[in-house]
């Protein structure tokens, strides 16, 4: 499993990644707010499933960001790629509120989803070219960083090879000394 991932900063959103997407994958975004998701909700206290899309294989649609979801949703899946498989523990404040507004869900308790998102697809009635841009961006964001990380690598290179560098003239400046003590005394 991934690292833990405080998303509010408060604690009232932690994600854990369990498997994480393809390389390149895409993610919710402005242009792509519209997502498809499989998930399991469950009390943190008992593990009993409250809610589920897996027993019954069907996929939940929402768009991020519209108030359709608990607020720990629109936070956790926007941060999520396709295809990566998270595990989202939610504080009742980012869920159904304080008074458990939700019939099922007790005050304060503490939920679990391990949520799967599946899709992300642009606003009804937007053209393909925006997903394309957004592909596209992405690709260039991904050379960036493989740039940098490549550039980053090469300072470290050079780091090591001038430290090497400067330890042979330190031998060999501690060698010619032993050295130059020999010849004077023969």
């Amino acid at each position: 499993m991934g690292d833990v991932v405080d998303l509010t900063g408060d604690g009232g959103v932690v994600k854990q990644i369990v498997r994480k997407a393809r390389p390149g994958a895409l993610h919710p975004s402005e242009n792509l707010p519209n997502v498809d998701v499989q998930y399991e909700g469950k009390f943190a206290d008992t593990g009993e499933v409250f809610d589920s899309t897996k027993e019954d294989n069907t996929v939940f649609t929402f768009e991020i960001g519209k108030g359709s979801v608990i607020r720990a949703w629109d936070i956790a899946v926007k941060t999520m790629q396709v295809g990566e498989v998270a595990i989202v523990t939610c504080k009742s404040d980012y869920a159904y509120g304080q008074a458990g507004s939700a019939p099922v869900i007790p005050p304060g308790a503490t939920l679990v989803f391990e949520i799967e998102l599946l899709s992300a697809r642009p606003p009804r009635g937007s053209t393909l070219d925006s997903v394309a841009a957004e592909k596209a961006k992405l690709e260039e964001v991904r050379k960036e960083r493989d740039l940098a990380a490549a550039k980053k690598e090469e300072d470290k290179k050079k780091r090591e090879e001038a430290k090497a560098a400067a330890a042979a003239r330190m031998q060999a400046k501690m060698d010619s000394k032993k050295g130059g003590g020999k010849k004077g005394k023969k």
